[in-house]
């Protein structure tokens, strides 16, 4: 018999189910359970819909060796995401109950159940449903039925797995949970079957739960461990999130001073080119935005970038309508409160417009040229005349020495 190949891995192709699923559903808070290596959670991370991510497994060793995959990227800290994100990974076990795991609307139970002594599904059964009663629930477990198409393989796929349900037996656990604790399954799975095997299933089997809504939870909640807790949390980690308002003014203030900057370069380099095309007039060739500033000054509705002295009115319009801006703040009157609020920016008495003093270096070419139009032509200048008296008289002289 040919070897039996997954492509992708079969691994991957369980944790891009879950993908899928959050992807489709959108759950806000997702608990894995058995989480190991974390490989799992270092992909739902990135999906943009999880606010909390919670993982737990009994091995201690395993989640302290892997949990700081979990941190977040320094790209992550230079640009916020909008959403807000927890990461928190605790040691336990999945037969006892935790207070902090309840609430969740999707829990993820990826090879584990084989993992458990059969004398504890039952238990596990009642946490999971029964007590944390999440919205949806994913389990994932081998087939049995699959085995005999993998060669080599005698007894379970995994020496640490207590038992493999065949297809049969799988439902029947699962249609026995719907019917104890109010919830509805669709079973599916990955690793399709080679060639044209009939009736082995997949390689993975999967039941996809769903609490029906018009059932209560099993167990009421106000027991007498809802203060205690079982479970030892092991990390606990928040992303930095434009939800965070230092964050978000932080980021705000910095989009806004680079693009006030670059506009304000943009209009200078403006002001040299008009500048040298007329630096043989006499009269002053500095922009003159007398009108337009004032506009500006007093609350105007012109959308221009003016100076006055050394002084440069850019509107806060002008500044709001940056693709970069709005993204991060997409309200105009939240904009003007948070530069209100700001000690780094000024802006005009009336807040319409925001002020860039122009630097030494900005204003050296005007200075330049004020001190050339105080220079008046005869002073520049020296006339051929002097220099040839001053030729004669230091030719004299060098005669006489002689």
């Amino acid at each position: 018999m040919d070897p039996v190949k997954f492509c992708p891995p079969l691994h991957i192709q369980r944790y891009q189910f879950v993908i899928d699923f959050v992807e489709k559903h959108k759950p806000k808070k997702v608990a894995d359970l058995g989480c190991a290596g974390c490989g799992l959670l270092r992909k739902l991370k990135f999906c943009r819909d999880i606010e909390l991510l919670a993982g737990v497994d009994i091995d201690c060793a395993a989640i302290t060796e892997k949990k700081y995959t979990l941190a977040p990227l320094s790209c992550e800290y230079l640009k916020p995401d909008n959403r807000p994100l927890t990461i928190q990974l605790y040691q336990g076990s999945v037969i006892e109950k935790e207070p902090r795991m309840k609430g969740f609307e999707l829990v993820t139970c990826i090879e584990l159940i084989e993992h458990l002594h059969p004398e504890e599904v039952e238990k596990f059964s009642e946490v999971l449903f029964g007590y944390m009663s999440p919205g949806a629930v994913i389990v994932s477990t081998p087939n049995a039925d699959f085995n005999p198409l993998l060669p080599g393989l005698t007894g379970f796929r995994h020496q640490d797995h207590k038992f493999e349900w065949t297809q049969k037996e799988f439902q029947n656990w699962a249609l026995a949970v719907c019917d104890l604790y109010g919830y509805k399954v669709e079973f599916t799975g990955v690793g399709i079957t080679p060639r044209n095997t009939k009736n082995v299933g997949f390689c993975t089997q999967i039941g996809v739960f769903n609490r029906k809504s018009s059932r209560r939870n099993g167990l009421q909640r106000t027991e007498t461990d809802e203060g205690s807790h079982s479970y030892k949390l092991l990390y606990d980690v928040v992303y930095p999130s434009l939800c965070d308002r230092n964050i978000f003014q932080n980021v705000l203030l910095n989009e806004v001073l680079y693009h006030a900057e670059s506009i304000k370069k943009n209009f200078l380099d403006t002001l040299k080119e008009e500048e040298s095309k007329l630096i043989h007039v006499t009269s002053n060739p500095l922009h003159s935005c007398s009108t337009k500033e004032q506009a500006v000054i007093d609350g105007g509705g012109d959308n221009d970038v003016c100076r006055k002295g050394n002084t440069i009115y850019i509107p806060l319009a002008k500044l709001f309508s940056s693709p970069k801006v709005q993204a991060v703040c997409s309200s105009f009157k939240r904009l003007k409160e948070v530069l209100l609020e700001s000690s780094q920016i000024q802006l005009t008495s009336d807040a319409s417009a925001l002020m860039l003093v122009v630097e030494d270096e900005d204003r050296s070419d005007q200075e330049d040229w004020e001190e050339c139009e105080d220079i008046s032509y005869s002073e520049t200048f020296i006339s051929v005349a002097e220099c040839e008296e001053d030729w004669e008289e230091e030719l004299c002289q060098n005669l006489e020495s002689i």
